[in-house]
């Protein structure tokens, strides 16, 4: 058996850490598992730039070693968590979450073989888990998004928060209007203006649509 670490975070300096690191010492007690340590930040977890969760996971966690984390979604958001928990499957790293109950198997009574089969088990299924969760988040905040566009071309408001322009009308035309006097050519044009092909020539048909008025 591998040692048991402990991974604690919550996401503002005014949050106390007190609780979450009471539940991993608490289960490691009961159950008999030797705690060596708990790395804490009271940081975001919009990404994975948190310094004692960097310590722990490139120094500190062995094959063979159980990481307790006290609520599933204290390691990070879902879609970054995923990557997260395939890196530790491949390091041969078991994640126990104290908020999912299958996680917190006892394999210890069970023979090496069927140990690991039951550790991939459970890696899969927390893998699947947070794919699930992460497809979930990215179609609902597309379903708001949606609801939001429509909602404000209902009111006619569309126009005022649509995509932002990269550069003006005016100006545009102003550098365009430089091709069509032949002193400099489309493709160094765009390369000039630092615009990708569907904008550039989107602001070409712009520029035509509205000398043709």
């Amino acid at each position: 058996m591998g040692r048991f670490y402990g991974y604690n975070r919550v996401s503002s300096k005014e949050q106390n850490l007190e609780r979450g690191r009471k539940s991993i010492q608490d289960f490691c007690r009961e159950n008999g598992y030797p705690l060596e340590k708990i790395y804490e930040d009271k940081q975001t977890g919009k990404d994975y730039f948190r310094p004692r969760y960097i310590v722990l996971k490139e120094d500190v966690l062995r094959s063979g070693d159980t990481l307790v984390i006290p609520e599933y979604d204290r390691l990070g958001r879902a879609d970054q968590t995923k990557k997260e928990l395939e890196y530790f499957k491949e390091k041969g790293v078991r994640i126990i979450f104290l908020d999912i109950p299958t996680t917190k198997i006892d394999i210890t009574s069970f023979n090496d073989a069927m140990a690991q089969m039951i550790l991939a088990f459970i890696n899969d299924m927390l893998i699947s888990f947070y794919d699930l969760i992460a497809r979930t988040e990215l179609e609902r905040k597309q379903k708001r998004q949606r609801e939001g566009i429509e909602a404000m071309k209902a009111k006619g408001e569309w126009s005022r928060y649509g995509r932002p322009r990269c550069m003006s009308k005016e100006e545009f035309a102003k550098q365009y209007e430089q091709v069509l006097i032949g002193v400099i050519g489309t493709l160094e044009l765009q390369r000039k203006l630092g615009l990708n092909k569907d904008t550039f020539f989107r602001y070409v048909r712009e520029y035509k649509k509205e000398r043709a008025l």
